[in-house]
C-alpha cells in the first residue's frame, strides 16, 4: 500500500463505503490519512447521577432499574429506560434505536455516557453511548477523534478505517531538514501523523498538531513562492496604452473616489501598462469600494482592444456584477460587448458564449468556475480579476494564466488581514489596500446582547420589515447536532415562523442545499420576495442586498471576529441605516472578543486586536473559516507557526532556490506531490 491507494482497497470499504467517503472529500488514503480530526472528546471518570449537570456531557456508571418503554412521536421512536447507583435513579432516553431494548436488560451495569439535559422541568440524559465497564476503562481520559462526517458516515466507520490505515501504511520519508525541525521544535513527521488521529494527551496532540501546521504552511508558502519567481519574470504580453476613457468614467461618477481607491487605481493602472505581467492583490474592507475598480480596469483593457475577464464565487454574485457592469456602461454611454457565462447556462447558451469568446467579439466576459473549463478559449484575453479570491484556490488562479500568454491577474479580497501575515499569505501578489470607506456610507450600530434579549431582537426585524426593509438571522449549524450546543438553521427557522406575523416570509438557505436551490432562495432575497433569510455562513460571500438592514448572528462566540466582521458587511450597502446583533449563547459576561466588534467596523483594526488575543496553542480557538480554508492551520490561532514557517522557507529557497540539494530531495518530492493537490483545496 502507498500513500495514493484508491480507498476500496481497505478492507470493509465497498461501493456505499466509498461515495460517503467521497462526499466529505476522501478518495483514496493520502485524503484519508490527512482528513484531520475537527475535534475530540475526552472520556472522563464517570460521576454519581445525583452530581449530572445540566447541559454537560458526563458518564455514569449504573444498572438498568425499570423495563424498557418505547413510545412513538411524530414518526420518532422514543426508547426510555431508568438507571440507578448508590446516590440516586435518572432516566435516559434514545431515538430510533429499537435494538437496544435487547441489550438493556434489567439489573445489567453499563457506563452511559451523553448530554444532561431538562424537559419538561425534568432532568434526563439524552442519547447516551453505551460502554461496559471494562470497555470503557480501555478509553478513560483518553482523547477520541471526532471526525467530519455526512449522512450515513459514523465516527466509528472513519475511526476504524483511519485504524487500519495507520496499521498498514509504510513510514514516510522526513522531508524536512533536521536542522529545522531541532531550531522550531518540530516533531517526526510519522509520529505527527499517528498522533494527530489519536493522541493519548493534549500535549501530544499539541506537539503533533504544531508539526503538520508547520508543514502545511510552509509547502503553501514555497509554492506561493516559487509563482511570484515565475510572475517577476513573466513579461506583460498585453501592455495597454493609458486611454482618456477612464479619466472620463470617474470625472461623470454620480460620487467622488476615495484617496485610497484613487492609489489603488494609480498602481492597478501602472502595471497594466508595465513591462512585467500584473500579479496585484486590492484588499479593501466589506464595502470600500473594490468594484468599482474592477470595472475600470476591464474598460480600460477593453479600450485597447483586448479581453478582460471577471470571476465569482457565485452565480448570483456573477449576475449581480453582469447587471451592475451594463447599468455603468448605459449611465456612462458605453458599449464592450459583454457576456454572462455561468454552470446552469444551457448547452446551446454555452456553446454561443464559447464561440464569441474564441473569436474575440465578446470584450468582457463575466461569470463562475465555468470560465476556466478547458472548453472555453480566449482570443486575446489580457486580464483576470477574481471576486472573493479567498474562496478560489491557487490552481484555479494558475488555470487562467496558463492558457496561452498568460494575462494579468487582479485579485479582490474583503477579507482584512493584518498586513505582516498578508505579506506571508499572499507572497506571490503585489498588495493595494483600501483602508477607507466611501464618506456616504452610514456607519452600522453594533449591539452585543445575551440570549433573553430575542424577544426584543424579534420585534425590531417585524418593525423593520413593515418599514420595507429585509433581515439576515445566521446561525452556527444546518441542523442539530448531538455535540454541540448550538443554534442551527431548520430548527431556528421554524421558530421564527411562530414569533414572527404569518405574512412574513421566512426561508432558509445553507452549504448542504442544491446550487439550483441556494440560487433560487438568493435571487428571491436579492428581489424583495423574502423578507427573512435564516442562513449558515454560506452568506458571507454572496449577493448584494441594498434593502437588508438587519444582520442578527446566533451564538456569535462560535465564530471568528474576521469572519463576524465580513458578515456584518452583507447590510449597510443601500442608504437607509443598518443594524448588527451579535447574540452570545452562553449567559457569561459579554467576551473580550466580541467587545471589539462593538467597538469598530474597521475590519483591518478587528483583525489586527483578534491576533493579539490569541496566543499559541489555543488549540480550540475559533476557527476563521471564511478567510483561508487550511487542512488544519488556521493563520490567525497559527500565526506564530505561521511567521516561522516563512522564515524556514526565506532560508531553504535562499541556499537552494530549485530545491536542487539532496537535503532536500524529500522535500522537492513532497513539494511536486503538493502542487499537484493541496493548492487546488486552499483557497485564498
Amino acid at each position: 500500500m502507498n500513500d495514493k491507494t484508491p480507498l476500496r482497497e481497505l478492507k470493509g470499504v465497498g461501493d456505499k463505503t466509498e461515495k460517503l467517503f467521497q462526499k466529505v472529500g476522501i478518495y483514496d488514503t493520502d485524503d484519508l490519512l490527512h482528513y484531520y480530526p475537527r475535534n475530540y472528546d475526552e472520556y472522563e471518570t464517570p460521576v454519581d447521577i445525583a452530581e449530572l449537570k445540566e447541559g454537560t456531557v458526563q458518564a455514569v456508571s449504573a444498572a438498568v432499574c425499570s423495563g424498557v418503554y418505547v413510545n412513538s412521536v411524530r414518526g420518532r421512536q422514543i426508547i426510555s429506560v431508568n438507571i440507578a447507583d448508590q446516590s440516586g435513579k435518572f432516566p435516559v432516553v434514545w431515538f430510533n434505536l429499537p435494538y437496544l431494548k435487547k441489550t438493556l436488560r434489567k439489573g445489567s451495569w453499563f457506563v452511559f455516557r451523553g448530554r444532561i439535559v431538562r424537559k419538561q422541568g425534568k432532568l434526563e440524559m439524552e442519547h447516551p453511548e453505551i460502554f461496559t465497564p471494562s470497555a470503557y476503562e480501555e478509553i478513560l481520559h483518553n482523547l477520541q477523534p471526532i471526525y467530519g462526517l455526512t449522512a450515513g458516515l459514523s465516527n466509528k466507520t472513519v475511526v476504524k478505517m483511519v485504524t487500519q490505515l495507520l496499521e498498514d501504511l509504510p513510514m514516510q520519508s522526513e522531508y524536512l531538514p533536521e536542522e529545522l525541525r531541532e531550531r522550531y521544535g518540530l516533531a517526526d513527521v510519522n509520529y505527527a501523523l499517528k498522533t494527530i488521529h489519536f493522541p493519548k494527551n493534549k500535549e501530544e496532540l499539541l506537539v503533533s498538531r504544531k508539526r503538520l501546521v508547520f508543514d502545511e504552511f510552509l509547502l503553501f508558502i514555497l509554492s506561493v513562492r516559487r509563482m511570484k519567481e515565475k510572475a517577476e519574470e513573466t513579461p506583460n504580453c498585453f501592455p495597454v496604452k493609458e486611454t482618456w476613457l477612464t479619466e472620463e468614467v470617474i470625472e461623470r461618477l454620480p460620487y467622488s473616489l476615495t484617496n485610497a481607491q484613487l492609489n489603488a487605481w494609480h498602481e492597478i493602472e501602472r502595471d497594466l501598462a508595465g513591462r512585467t505581467m500584473m500579479s496585484r492583490l486590492v484588499q479593501g474592507d466589506v464595502g470600500s469600494g473594490k468594484t468599482i475598480l474592477a470595472f475600470l480596469a476591464m474598460f480600460l483593457v477593453a479600450d485597447n482592444g483586448y479581453q478582460a475577464a471577471l470571476m465569482a464565487p457565485t452565480e448570483v454574485l456573477a449576475r449581480q456584477h453582469y447587471e451592475g457592469f451594463l447599468k455603468l456602461m448605459e449611465e456612462q454611454g458605453l458599449s464592450f460587448p459583454t457576456i454572462l457565462l455561468t454552470g446552469s447556462d444551457t448547452a446551446k447558451e454555452k456553446r454561443i458564449a464559447y464561440e464569441r469568446i474564441a473569436s474575440g467579439e465578446a470584450s468582457i466576459i463575466i461569470g463562475t468556475h465555468a470560465l476556466i473549463q478547458e472548453k472555453v478559449e480566449y482570443a486575446n484575453l489580457a486580464l483576470v480579476i477574481t471576486d472573493e479570491q479567498h474562496r478560489f484556490g491557487v490552481k484555479q488562479r494558475e488555470a487562467l494564466t496558463t492558457r496561452g500568454n498568460p494575462p494579468n491577474v487582479l485579485v479582490m479580497s474583503a477579507t482584512p488581514i493584518p498586513r505582516t501575515l498578508a505579506i506571508i499569505l499572499y507572497g506571490d501578489l503585489d498588495i493595494s489596500v483600501i483602508d477607507e470607506l466611501p464618506a456616504k456610507r452610514l456607519p452600522i450600530k453594533n449591539c452585543v446582547v445575551n440570549t433573553s434579549y430575542r424577544p426584543k431582537a424579534y420585534s425590531f426585524i417585524e418593525k423593520q420589515v413593515r418599514e420595507g426593509r429585509q433581515a439576515y438571522v445566521i446561525c452556527p449549524m444546518v441542523e442539530e447536532s448531538e455535540e454541540m450546543e448550538a443554534e442551527n438553521v431548520l430548527d431556528y427557522t421554524q421558530k421564527l415562523k411562530e414569533n414572527l406575523p404569518s405574512d412574513i416570509r421566512i426561508e432558509y438557505l445553507h452549504g448542504k442545499m442544491k446550487p439550483k436551490e441556494k440560487n433560487r432562495v438568493m435571487e428571491s432575497f436579492a428581489a424583495g420576495e423574502i423578507q427573512v433569510l435564516v442562513s449558515t455562513t454560506v452568506v458571507e460571500v454572496g449577493v448584494n442586498v441594498p434593502n437588508a438592514t438587519v444582520m442578527m448572528v446566533e451564538n456569535a462566540e462560535r465564530f471568528g471576529l474576521a469572519q463576524l466582521h465580513q458578515l456584518r458587511g452583507r447590510v449597510g450597502r443601500g442608504e437607509y441605516q443598518s443594524y448588527c446583533i451579535f447574540i452570545q449563547g452562553n449567559q457569561d459576561q459579554i467576551s473580550k472578543r466580541l467587545e471589539i466588534l462593538n467597538k469598530s467596523n474597521d475590519g483591518f483594526y478587528i483583525a489586527g486586536e483578534d491576533l493579539k488575543l490569541r496566543g499559541p496553542g489555543d488549540l480550540f480557538g475559533i476557527r476563521q473559516s471564511g478567510d483561508m480554508e487550511f487542512r488544519i492551520g488556521d493563520i490567525y490561532n497559527d500565526s506564530t507557526i505561521l511567521k516561522e514557517a516563512s522564515e524556514a522557507a526565506e532560508e531553504i529557497l535562499s541556499l537552494d532556490p530549485e530545491l536542487d540539494l539532496e537535503q532536500h530531495r524529500f522535500l522537492r518530492e513532497r513539494m511536486e506531490n503538493y502542487g499537484q493537490n493541496e493548492t487546488e483545496n486552499i483557497a485564498l
